[in-house]
């Protein structure tokens, strides 16, 4: 199948290719680091050498976005579809720590996991640029931002829950409780925190918006099929009904 990574190798893509790849990376280190830190129990947040490799990736990620804007024909439709990627690579906790800014304590966790997000989106969007063909880039790309967002709320869940909530053991627990709220199942976790609820909320209603594209790509996959079956039996029946005109046309 062709991908965005042996059109790099042919080399198709260029300069494209070259940041997709490099952003796939940073994507994959930043998701990898902080789930070790987080299962360690380790505040990464506190850790100056994190912070300085989070401030490089995203002045990375700001340099591929203001590079490639440049590179489009069209401007503003890239700035329309790219917007979100633009704001997850603002370097928000070198700003806050800068400027000394202080939060509520539930904002700031969330801030804090903002790498995450980063990780998670930024990977989603470079897998869909793995994909040639635009169907299956696009399911991809929401499979993976699905994927990436049951992690990130598995992980957060299982940081407020673990400590009080007598159901959440170990993170497999919350890992459980995130894949069965985000198939609407539901699970024998409830949630106890604030934060719990929240993501029980998110979850659950991501659920309902992203499964049905799953559907729809699949009939879509069965039609398009079909017509392709059909477009060959007609093709045969044409080429048969080619075949018998000469011996029709020759005299008894």
């Amino acid at each position: 199948m062709k991908t965005a990574l042996t059109d790099f190798a042919l080399p198709k893509k260029g300069i494209y290719g070259f940041l997709h790849l490099i952003i796939l990376a940073l994507s994959l280190f930043l998701i990898i680091s902080i789930s070790i830190d987080t299962f360690k129990g380790t505040p990464f947040y506190t850790q100056s050498s994190y912070m300085k490799v989070q401030f490089w990736i995203c002045l990375w990620f700001l340099f591929d976005f203001v590079l490639e804007f440049f590179l489009a024909h069209r401007k503003l439709h890239y700035l329309r579809t790219h917007f979100i990627f633009f704001l997850i690579a603002i370097p928000y906790q070198s700003i806050i720590n800068y400027y000394q800014l202080t939060f509520s304590e539930e904002l700031t966790y969330f801030i804090r996991f903002i790498p995450l997000v980063r990780g998670g989106y930024a990977l989603a969007i470079v897998v869909g640029w793995l994909t040639y063909n635009r169907a299956s880039s696009l399911l991809v790309s929401y499979l993976t931002m699905l994927l990436a967002t049951v992690y990130f709320a598995s992980l957060a869940f299982y940081v407020m829950e673990h400590k009080v909530n007598p159901l959440v053991t170990d993170y497999g627990d919350a890992l459980w409780w995130a894949f069965m709220d985000v198939t609407t199942v539901g699970s024998n976790i409830v949630a106890i925190t604030v934060t719990g609820r929240v993501l029980s909320v998110v979850l659950a209603a991501l659920g309902m918006m992203m499964f049905p594209i799953f559907t729809v790509y699949v009939t879509s996959i069965v039609t398009k099929k079909n017509q392709e079956k059909e477009a060959y039996y007609q093709q045969q029946a044409a080429a048969a009904g080619t075949d018998k005109e000469p011996d029709a046309a020759q005299p008894k």
